[in-house]
């Protein structure tokens, strides 16, 4: 939805074809693969994190990257490649924030733009989800929480394209959510 949403956006000009519209929707459900190097005593961790739980739970990203990085490099088909490419730049820069205080200090258009769009789509669903540590908040808490983010936390733009699209959001949310199968 985003992608679709800044296809003519000119800072994105040239990015978003329908290839990497595909791809994009293809390859963010791999963003939290590398979970599986995190012990569960931290994933299920009902109330908050140590600063070295957290180290380890931010490692995620990195075990993710490199969990595709070495399936990538058994490839040998080029639409493959260019999937599990798309994929490991999301599982590794989906926790960077615009004003670079995410995980490892990226900023701005350092960061990918599939990074990027899975920043929001993944803080959206971390807020209306719920959690061992949180209980579910409505949508529109979500979206005043995202909105507050814009410029520090998410790419001014990409927030633009959410706000412009908030039903659509939140229609696919429930398309998607447990309680709806």
């Amino acid at each position: 939805l985003l992608a679709d949403h800044l296809k003519n956006h000119p800072r994105f000009a040239g990015y978003f074809d329908e290839k990497t519209v595909q791809r994009l929707y293809d390859s963010t459900p791999l963003h939290d693969i590398g979970k599986v190097g995190v012990p569960d005593s931290i994933l299920l961790k009902p109330f908050e994190l140590t600063r070295e739980e957290f180290e380890i739970m931010k490692m995620h990203t990195v075990f993710g990257r490199d969990v595709v990085r070495r399936i990538e490099l058994g490839m040998h088909d080029a639409e493959a490649s260019s999937f599990l490419n798309l994929a490991k730049e999301i599982a590794h820069t989906h926790h960077e924030c615009w004003d670079g205080s995410g995980y490892y200090g990226m900023k701005g258009e350092e960061i990918p733009v599939s990074g990027r769009l899975m920043a929001m789509a993944d803080v959206y669903d971390a807020l209306i989800t719920r959690r061992v540590y949180k209980p579910a908040f409505p949508h529109e808490k979500a979206f005043e929480i995202m909105r507050e983010g814009r410029g520090t936390h998410f790419d001014p733009d990409v927030v633009d394209a959410m706000l412009s699209s908030e039903e659509r959001f939140k229609e696919i949310a429930l398309q998607f959510s447990d309680e709806h199968g």
